[in-house]
């Protein structure tokens, strides 16, 4: 029994489960503690477990069988720390059957642990603005096909969101976690499928880039990127002083906590106002921060302009460090992106891609012409399934390259993944058991795609 675990853990839980009213927060929750003896546990090591019931935007509960891990990952230079992963199974599932894993990187986008999935998922989570709450949807769709789901805290204990490479290393010993969880009936040669869009996104290809280095006996077999951000460097200045610069704003407070010498940089170059501002948002939800941070420009609130922040050793070296793209991923990987995205710029998207290619990855791009930045996650998710089920059936998923089509809702394939995204749907909201078919899918033919 790993350190920790409950007596009850390998029990699925019922709606009718005895609970608290409300979850506690991270920080107020003994299950997040590191335990004395970090350091003698191997990466990916289960420190604790325990039984959880999950809901719809925290209310309509939900019939999955959910357990949470606690379990020893690392964080930018390479320190010993623990982090959760909720890792699920379709209602009723047999462990005894083979199925695959899909690591579900949700964009947790802020500080605050009221965002962090572990938390935003369960019933009762007091975390309205959390993005993983949209995105629980999605990881049902994943369990209606029969696969087992991780859902790790990519942004550890802290929340830095935007850091480089820890997103990866979260992510890759919470699929470690999850294959060593007797109750999911996985093992070592499991395949794995990594998914994430946006600020999952970006984890996503994190982890794409550091598995074979990091984690080589995983066997991935393949990892999608949804509008995977690309540079938030662009970003930064893009989104600063419009609608949307609470993105930036929530960014900034977390990146300063894993990088000290940015800190130092913005306590002498910024006014307290706007540190006041960072301080906010380390505990606001990431949709909170969007109407109270609309407009925001850090010109207002520096000693010098944000062009010559940005120009600073100490801004450079963080902005190139959370750039992605510079390893490729050895896996084969899908992007998707909308070509009129008002959050993620589509070239910054082109250049990602371009790095990847560049260093030998293979890479499937297609771009969406029609789709805006949150509509894109629903409408690209039966495409997105259907090359995953490929990959992990070990199936051939089309040609490399990059295409750009009016819609990825387009298409036989999708058309049909949508009816059964909608049922699936449906099952959430009226509380229905979300379960794997009756038998497994039988290999596909080739069929002609949207993209």
């Amino acid at each position: 029994m790993s350190v920790g675990t409950t007596p009850d853990a390998a029990r699925p839980a019922t709606a009718s489960s005895a609970r608290a009213p409300w979850p506690l927060i991270p920080e107020q929750d003994p299950f997040y503690a590191a335990p004395p003896d970090l350091g003698r546990h191997a990466p990916g090591a289960v420190l604790r477990t325990r039984r959880v019931e999950l809901a719809l935007f925290g209310v309509v509960p939900q019939r999955i069988s959910a357990w949470q891990l606690l379990y020893r990952t690392c964080d930018l230079n390479d320190v010993p720390e623990v982090a959760v992963t909720t890792v699920l199974l379709p209602w009723g599932a047999d462990p005894t059957v083979p199925r695959p894993l899909v690591s579900f990187q949700c964009a947790i986008d802020g500080v605050s642990s009221r965002c962090f999935p572990s938390y935003a998922l369960r019933r009762g989570a007091r975390a309205l603005g959390a993005i993983p709450q949209l995105e629980l949807p999605v990881i049902g769709a994943a369990l209606a096909r029969g696969w087992a789901v991780s859902v790790p805290d990519h942004g550890g204990m802290s929340g830095q969101f935007g850091v480089a490479r820890e997103p990866g290393y979260r992510s890759l010993d919470g699929i470690r976690a999850a294959l060593n969880f007797t109750p999911l009936g996985l093992g070592p040669t499991t395949p794995v499928g990594l998914w994430g869009y946006s600020g999952g996104g970006l984890a996503t290809a994190w982890a794409a880039e550091l598995a074979a280095e990091y984690a080589p006996e995983l066997t991935i077999v393949g990892a999608v990127a949804g509008s995977p951000v690309g540079d938030l460097a662009s970003a930064f200045i893009r989104l600063n002083g419009t609608f949307l610069s609470g993105f930036a704003t929530v960014c900034v407070a977390a990146l300063r906590r894993a990088y000290p010498a940015l800190d130092r940089l913005l306590i002498d170059e910024v006014h307290p106002e706007f540190l006041g501002l960072l301080a906010q948002a380390e505990s606001r939800t990431t949709f909170e921060l969007i109407p109270r941070f609309a407009g925001k420009n850090i010109d207002k609130y520096s000693r010098t302009t944000f062009s010559e922040l940005l120009a600073r050793p100490e801004m450079r070296y963080v902005l190139d460090d959370i750039r992605p793209g510079v390893q490729a991923p050895t896996m084969p990987m899908l992007v998707i992106q909308g070509v009129n995205d008002e959050l993620i710029a589509v070239a910054d998207v082109d250049a990602h891609v371009e790095r990847y290619v560049a260093a030998g990855a293979a890479i499937r791009y297609v771009r969406d012409r029609l789709s805006l930045h949150l509509p894109l996650l629903y409408i690209g998710t039966p495409f997105t399934m259907n090359w995953l089920a490929d990959r992990l059936a070990q199936r051939d998923t089309g040609p490399t390259g990059t295409n750009t089509v009016w819609s990825l809702a387009f298409g036989k394939r999708e058309a049909v993944g949508h009816l059964r995204f909608a049922k699936v749907f449906g099952r959430m909201l009226a509380a229905r058991p979300i379960t794997a078919p009756v038998r497994p899918t039988a290999p596909a033919t080739p069929r002609r795609s949207v993209a």
